[in-house]
């Protein structure tokens, strides 16, 4: 379904009429941040944590929000899910909000003197069935070529400079896998392309550990991944979060992959080979479930 309207910057706007100067920021140069969430009923899943993280990677950016952003944007929600028909009780959306730095009519890579109003931007669109073969077989993930750089300040940055994110889909669609894992300069697992990552594996007491790479993996810091760590702790799982090998992947007993919009997926396979059972496993399946009760208001 191709969206009808576009939040811009204070008012619903067709489509095919949101048109930004060709000098916008996020334009030129990528200048810019955003912010991808779920909308379930017309309610939006962890708006305050999505909007903390946008005003986090502005402050970043040294991109100067509103002072009202919060309520900007959650009027935004409500008027673009209305406007697309998105808000009703069995409604499932995919909402985007963008912000760039603004408009910038001379050159360089800062504006020297000025200060543009951040072009602001919220999209919608329904969210669609998981495909059957992802929940029943699993994700195929290889390694990416990009390494991640611990030390980089802008891994933490939710910004709309996603090149290096490309390439990677790119590699993994070459390579005939589902998705590419990122790995640090060191070789240690960071992230999927749009998704955070966690295997179960044996851990002490005779209970299962889920393990997820630490935030100083150069990760983005995932409002879906803050979720699981609460839950792994509430069903008898031994939450940590370290710096993990490729090695920890494939000998693991389940992986899966956690995002905000397609939740959580199962990952079976990982560079050919099978992890595990070579299927979804209990606990991946668990969280699954669990997470979208959580999403539908009903946990």
């Amino acid at each position: 379904m191709t969206p009808s309207h576009v939040w811009v910057n204070g008012a619903i706007v067709e489509a095919g009429e949101a048109v930004l100067t060709a000098f916008d920021r996020g334009f030129q140069l990528g200048d810019g941040i955003f912010e991808t969430l779920r909308a379930r009923g017309g309610r939006p899943t962890e708006l305050p944590e999505h909007l903390a993280r946008l005003r986090g990677s502005a402050a970043g950016l040294a991109i100067a929000l509103p002072h009202d952003v919060d309520a900007l944007l959650e009027r935004a929600i409500d008027d673009l899910l209305a406007a697309e028909t998105l808000a009703g009780p069995d409604a499932d959306a995919s909402v985007r909000i963008t912000v760039s730095r603004g408009a910038f009519f001379g050159r360089g890579l800062l504006p020297p003197d000025e200060h543009p109003a951040p072009t602001i931007v919220v999209q919608a669109w329904p969210v669609a069935p998981t495909p059957t073969s992802h929940l029943e077989v699993g994700l195929h993930l290889m390694a990416s070529g990009v390494r991640r750089d611990p030390e980089n300040p802008l891994s933490a940055l939710k910004t709309t400079s996603r090149a290096d994110y490309v390439y990677a889909r790119l590699e993994a669609r070459t390579a005939g896998a589902d998705d590419a894992l990122f790995l640090t300069i060191d070789g240690f697992l960071s992230e999927a392309t749009s998704a955070n990552l966690f295997v179960v594996r044996p851990g002490g007491d005779g209970a299962a550990e889920l393990a997820t790479p630490s935030l100083a993996c150069a990760i983005l810091p995932g409002t879906t991944r803050d979720w699981i760590l609460r839950w792994a702790a509430s069903v008898g799982l031994q939450p940590m979060e370290g710096w993990l090998t490729t090695r920890d992947l494939a000998e693991a007993d389940e992986a899966f992959l956690s995002s905000s919009v397609a939740g959580i997926l199962p990952v079976t396979r990982f560079a050919g080979e099978p992890i595990g059972e070579g299927r979804p496993g209990e606990w991946t399946l668990r969280a699954r479930t669990d997470r979208e009760e959580f999403i539908r208001g009903e946990s």
